[in-house]
């Protein structure tokens, strides 16, 4: 059984270092009788020793000090505790330290190399002895200290944890895309059920109008076929669109129909559940919309390139924005296809290629050998965008544009064999486009602050914007001109080194013939 020396116990109010006396073995402390020692303040001062208490300055202090435990790292005043009060031991000897959070551990031994951490059950055992006891063994607390600085730091570090951007919020498009997804479901329900509860009286009008919305509009304005005539041609038109040829196909359907006539009582139920479709439909569309929307804020780039309903289904199966980003493309590849790949996994069989990406035009305009190729290629692209997206303090669509681009010429490649653009260019591409946008946007800033503007003032902008103009128009010709002469110059000289080249071949022929 390791020997601990030291226990170290994190208080909202500070740092405790506590020197172990005596310590029970790891057998007997499941025993009753050690356990009520744990509980005995008597018996347990005998246990631990305080060794030094650093209390915190303030409440942004000890928040500071609870968000570095609880990512593992030891913060500069926890490591001026310990180096204070924890004696150095020789090469040899190590001093063992008892501590609450294992994930410490490695931060502590990487400053400390002489420290071996020890997170077990015996050590639990002690720091919840100390917990218990703490108002008595940590001196200079007033009654009621410790209990006011756990509900502080409580609230701050829960408010810290769930704080976030309302804008940037992705858990109202992982909640809109699963409703929308069951809107689908009972919209496509409800309205088979209206077709065929309305069948009864009116039959021949589903297969004349098969769209569910149009169908319940229709219903819910014709209710009793008799009531049909040429006077609802315009309304009728107007349900269908403006499509006057299928309104006067419904209206020579009704006048005809075998279906059989229905009381007041049902009808009105009948129409009753027709406008609840309607009412769902309609709010459908509002939710579509909505997601729409919030996608292009959350998330631009990913928007873009695949789409906004695809794109929120993967952050919705990865969890969160954040989640995606972390996962590599060969995981967002087959994200939502882990039963297919999982039993192709048992079987030894042939992986999936997609999973909800399947669903992108890309995938759908590709051939059935690229399909596969395109997919990965497209996950690649998927996997930057939601980075970019993710870690962005304000992301634009830029990227995605480009990254869109790319995937398209990808796809001409796999058919032509036309060369792509390189990432890097298209990258500087979209670095460039980020750019003029925010001078863009920095240039309606300063519109927008600017409360007057001077006549002289415009004038005098003119004026300057005239002379930029005349500068520019300068500098092009003399950059025309200076190209021109360079051009001159250049072909003076081969024309030079020609003639030079020739008079010299002749003066040896004519050496040459002389010699002969």
């Amino acid at each position: 059984m390791a020997k601990i020396d030291y226990l170290l116990f994190e208080e909202p109010t500070g740092y405790a270092i506590f020197k172990v006396k005596v310590q029970p073995d790891d057998v007997s402390s499941d025993l009753k009788e050690v356990q009520k020692q744990f509980n005995d303040l008597g018996k347990f001062s005998k246990m631990v020793e305080l060794v030094s208490f650093a209390p915190f300055k303030g409440a942004a202090q000890a928040l500071e000090n609870a968000n570095d435990i609880s990512e593992g790292l030891v913060s500069d005043y926890l490591k001026s505790v310990i180096e204070l009060n924890i004696p150095k031991a020789s090469k040899k000897t190590q001093v063992a330290l008892g501590i609450s959070d294992k994930n410490l551990g490695p931060s502590i031994k990487e400053n400390f190399s002489f420290i071996d951490c020890i997170s077990n059950d015996l050590v639990q055992d002690l720091l919840r002895g100390v917990r218990l006891h703490s108002f008595k063994l940590l001196k200079n607390l007033q009654e009621g200290d410790i209990e006011r600085a756990q509900l502080g730091l409580g609230h701050a570090y829960s408010r810290a944890k769930v704080k976030f951007s309302v804008q940037k919020n992705d858990n109202h498009i992982i909640q809109a895309i699963a409703l929308l997804d069951q809107l689908d479901k009972d919209i496509n329900t409800f309205a088979m059920r209206t077709k065929e509860w309305y069948g009864w009286h009116f039959p021949e009008l589903a297969k004349i109008v098969p769209e569910n919305y149009k169908f319940a509009k229709l219903i819910f304005f014709i209710r009793d076929k008799s009531s049909i005539n040429d006077e609802s041609l315009h309304d009728i038109t107007a349900i269908l669109d403006d499509d006057s040829g299928v309104a006067q196909q419904v209206i020579d359907a009704a006048r005809i129909s075998m279906g059989q006539d229905i009381s007041e009582q049902d009808m009105e139920n009948v129409m009753t559940f027709a406008e609840r479709v309607i009412n769902i439909s309609d709010y459908r569309k509002q939710l579509y919309s909505y997601l729409t929307e919030k996608m292009h804020t959350v998330a631009p780039n990913l928007s873009e390139l695949i789409g906004e309903v695809i794109g929120a289904r993967l952050i919705s199966h990865a969890g969160s924005l954040t989640n995606l980003s972390k996962q590599a493309a060969s995981t967002v590849q087959i994200l939502g296809a882990e039963k297919a790949l999982f039993r192709a996994l048992k079987t030894k069989g042939n992986t999936p290629k997609y999973g909800l990406i399947y669903h992108s035009g890309f995938i759908g305009k590709a051939s059935a050998k690229n399909k596969g190729r395109i997919s990965r290629y497209l996950a690649n692209k998927c996997s930057i965008a939601s980075r970019i997206d993710n870690y962005s303090d304000n992301p634009t669509n830029n990227f995605g544009k480009v990254l869109k681009k790319q995937v398209e010429e990808r796809l001409e490649f796999y058919d032509t064999g036309k060369a792509p653009i390189k990432n890097v260019d298209a990258m500087s591409e979209a670095i460039k486009l980020s750019n003029i946008d925010g001078d863009d946007s920095d240039a309606e800033m300063e519109d927008a602050t600017a409360a007057e503007v001077t006549v002289s003032g415009d004038a005098s902008d003119a004026e300057e914007k005239k002379e930029k103009k005349d500068k520019k128009d300068k500098k092009e010709k003399k950059e025309k001109k200076d190209k021109k002469d360079k051009k001159e110059k250049k072909e003076k000289k081969e024309k030079k080194e020609k003639k030079d080249k020739k008079e010299k071949k002749d003066k040896k022929d004519k050496k040459k013939s002389k010699s002969d």
